[in-house]
């Protein structure tokens, strides 16, 4: 019988899958946080890359536990958000008229974000985050200068923060019911909207950055370790036992104010201080936001430079024509 040439066949012998799993004997141990109290970890942040966008930008937190070699699985995530921007545009014929710009935020997880794979509809949780984005921009955007217009925030968390070790059986158990990725998700949104903002020329009066702070209390063989409960900036939730509470800001540095604040869990009399660190989070943030808008800029002037230079010679090198007079 002919073989059919459209069809790749199957290998002769038995094939297996691999199987990516480390010995039973290997032991798992849960990352520690090795950053100081008031550190932030490392940020990397880039504008426009969405060309087709009126602004964009790309927001990674590199994952700071060193990988063990024995196990495949990574013992604590990392951040990663992209952001577009598209507008402003008019608004359609038939919509009222609006003296000021409508803004429309929109967060989504990707399916492939968090170790639970995510809907392809957007459930309770990213909306509560689209709301939560909205209230820090309005109060940054010039909403004035753009009548009849129309501007819409699009977030992918390409990879989100759990709510804790995932050693734990889903992090559920150290954090009293979980959640406390989405603060630095929210942290981290508000930062990379800010410079996709930037990136679109859209005016605002000051750039926004995303800070968190939490209230942790680490724990021993199961019990409670005998000092107190400390503030840490940044905090990752698979680096810690228990959070109590945590606090995320949308801060504007140069006129000392808060657009958005987020707090979870029970702080106690401790909730101006949380407030006080989640600040200092934002205005540590603030700085890899200027920079990356500075050379952002640096490097659209510099092409235009270029530009112009190279149109200058093209005119030089054209020869003018005579007019004929008399």
């Amino acid at each position: 019988m002919q073989a059919d040439r459209r069809r790749i066949n199957v290998p002769s012998g038995g094939t297996a899958p691999p199987i990516f799993a480390a010995p039973k004997d290997t032991p798992i141990k849960r990352p520690r946080r090795t950053r100081k109290p008031d550190e932030h970890r490392k940020l990397f942040l880039q504008t426009g890359v969405v060309p087709s966008a009126s602004g964009s930008a790309y927001y990674e937190i590199p994952p700071q536990s060193p990988q063990e070699q024995e196990l495949l699985v990574p013992s604590s995530s990392s951040l990663k958000i992209t952001c577009s921007v598209h507008g402003p545009r008019p608004l359609p014929r038939n919509a009222a008229f609006s003296p000021n710009l409508l803004l429309t935020t929109h967060v989504k997880f990707a399916p492939f974000a968090t170790r639970n794979r995510r809907g392809y509809v957007r459930d309770a949780s990213e909306r509560d985050l689209g709301m939560h984005l909205e209230t820090a921009l309005r109060g940054v955007i010039i909403g004035e200068r753009w009548p009849k217009s129309g501007c819409e925030v699009v977030i992918t968390v390409l990879e989100g923060e759990e709510d804790g070790w995932w050693g734990d059986g889903g992090g559920q158990e150290g954090g009293r019911g979980g959640g406390w990725g989405m603060m630095g998700v929210l942290a981290g949104c508000i930062t990379v909207a800010s410079a996709a903002l930037v990136d679109a020329g859209i005016d605002c009066v000051d750039m926004v950055s995303g800070g968190v702070a939490a209230l942790v209390q680490d724990r021993q063989d199961g019990k409670k370790a005998g000092r107190e409960a400390q503030m840490v900036l940044d905090p990752s939730p698979s680096e810690h036992e228990e959070i109590r509470a945590a606090c995320v800001v949308g801060y504007l540095q140069s006129r000392d104010e808060v657009t958005e604040l987020w707090m979870k869990g029970d702080a106690g009399t401790q909730v101006e201080a949380l407030v006080d660190e989640a600040v200092k989070a934002a205005s540590l943030s603030r700085t890899v936001l200027a920079e990356a808008v500075r050379e952002a800029m640096e490097l659209k002037m510099g092409k235009g430079l270029e530009r112009a230079n190279g149109e200058q010679k093209e005119d030089k090198g054209k020869k003018k024509d005579v007019v004929m007079t008399g």
